[in-house]
């Protein structure tokens, strides 16, 4: 499955539409997160790109290696996400977040990926699982992201 380009200004500005399109009373049609618990869920992969010296070094090595084999696929692959599928340990969202505060950080990392474009990400290094080709890294924004809007209906 090939999904909506981030990079492309047209493409990126839909997904902000969605986002805009959220509530504080949203309410999921799955899971237990809320929706501003949502959101900042879905500002952690961005936070990781735009704000990675929070996490530490990225996973070199062994851990890599077996993170890539095990988890590349998933993350970055075509196939979408299971509703209530396991989630990372960095992903855990449990507390009280503010709605606002969430959504607009999760804008303004949209818009800053969009302008950052294609070529910025292009055989980057994630986090995690190495590096990634420009449509791997717009795969796995773009899958996160659309799979929690969906679970808020928008």
């Amino acid at each position: 499955m090939n999904y909506p380009n981030l990079f492309d200004e047209n493409e990126s500005a839909k997904m902000i539409a969605r986002v805009q399109c959220l509530t504080p009373n949203t309410q999921a049609k799955w899971g237990t997160m809320d929706v501003a618990q949502m959101l900042a869920h879905c500002v952690v992969p961005y936070a990781y790109e735009f704000e990675s010296e929070k996490y530490g070094p990225p996973s070199t090595g062994l851990k890599q290696v077996m993170m890539r084999l095990f988890l590349k696929g998933t993350i970055a692959g075509p196939k979408p996400y299971k509703k209530n599928s396991p989630t990372a340990p960095d992903f855990k969202i449990a507390d009280a977040r503010d709605f606002e505060i969430e959504k607009i950080k999760l804008l303004d990392y949209i818009a800053r990926l969009q302008k950052l474009g294609a070529e910025h990400f292009e055989q980057k290094m994630t986090q995690s699982i190495g590096k990634l080709s420009a449509d791997e890294w717009n795969t796995m924004f773009y899958k996160h992201l659309d799979h929690h809007l969906q679970q808020f209906g928008v």
